[in-house]
């Protein structure tokens, strides 16, 4: 079988990682039990765990001159990533602070940096979209950015998959072009106005959607009718910072390998369980052969 080709357009940040006992409130300071600094952004995260699922990636965003931006290169390079076209812009590259705690929830603050500069894509960049099985992207670029790669894909007969995250208001002509949507709770409400109750409220937006509820699961709905509850593979949670980065990408790869929908949502359930175990976002992202591990048990 050809080795799927995914193409994620995206942000890329550092992450600076503290996990402590409980997440601090307003004012209060805490001491924490461990720190790590590792390379994430929704993009970049998602380019790593498509590889790692055994895709061939190229990678399309921005980084800083800044020294995170050399180590964000490197790093994301080292894993497999084809970043021949990942800008370089003056200044800072964006950071992510992020808080675990001993249950593996997390708070997160993005400071986007380089990210907001990632537009006008060239044509060396739509070509790279067009080449692709999938294209996967996100929401923390500025959405024209998206819209052009979107518009680009839809041409080219690439599919291509939504992440709407962070939410926010969506032009029609990226709507247009998304084959299929992937969204957590809180997205849902903010862009359907339903969550868990109604998760065909997305088809008002997409004609396949996704819903995510972490260790409840997912849905699958399409048009077509269908209606499906993916259980969720039951692992103990050491973070759950990246979880749905790795299950947006094995949900690309997945598909572009020719799975039906329902099969490759339980593929990817089975990635973002997988991450759970692990402290770290793009350190946490797993290899093929503990998703089809996981997934065996489904």
């Amino acid at each position: 079988m050809p080795q799927t080709r995914v193409a994620v357009v995206g942000s890329a940040n550092m992450d600076l990682v503290a996990m402590a006992p409980a997440l601090p409130r307003q004012g209060e300071t805490m001491l924490g039990t461990d720190f790590v600094m590792v390379p994430g952004g929704k993009g970049a995260n998602q380019a790593v765990a498509a590889v790692r699922a055994g895709a061939s990636c190229a990678f399309l965003g921005a980084i800083g001159s800044d020294a995170f931006g050399v180590t964000l290169k490197a790093r994301i390079t080292a894993a497999g990533v084809d970043t021949s076209q990942l800008r370089v812009v003056y200044g800072a590259s964006g950071v992510a602070l992020v808080m675990v705690n001993a249950q593996g929830e997390n708070a997160i603050v993005v400071t986007p940096g380089a990210n907001d500069f990632l537009v006008g894509l060239t044509e060396e960049e739509l070509t790279t979209v067009r080449a692709a099985d999938v294209l996967v992207a996100q929401l923390e670029i500025p959405v024209q950015t998206v819209t052009a790669a979107a518009v680009a894909a839809r041409e080219a007969g690439t599919r291509f998959i939504l992440n709407a995250a962070p939410a926010r208001d969506l032009p029609p002509e990226l709507l247009a072009a998304v084959d299929l949507l992937v969204v957590n709770e809180g997205e849902a409400q903010t862009l359907a106005g339903r969550g868990r109750e109604e998760p065909r409220a997305l088809l008002d937006l997409a004609p396949r959607a996704v819903l995510t509820l972490g260790g409840e699961g997912a849905w699958y709905v399409d048009r077509d009718g269908a209606e499906v509850h993916v259980p969720a593979v039951r692992v103990d949670v050491v973070d759950s910072t990246a979880a749905g980065d790795a299950f947006t990408a094995a949900l690309a790869v997945g598909w572009g390998e020719g799975r039906d929908l329902v099969d490759a949502v339980r593929w990817a359930s089975a990635a973002g369980a997988a991450c759970v175990r692990k402290l770290g976002a793009s350190v946490a992202l797993p290899q093929r052969a503990e998703i089809d591990e996981l997934y065996a048990r489904t």
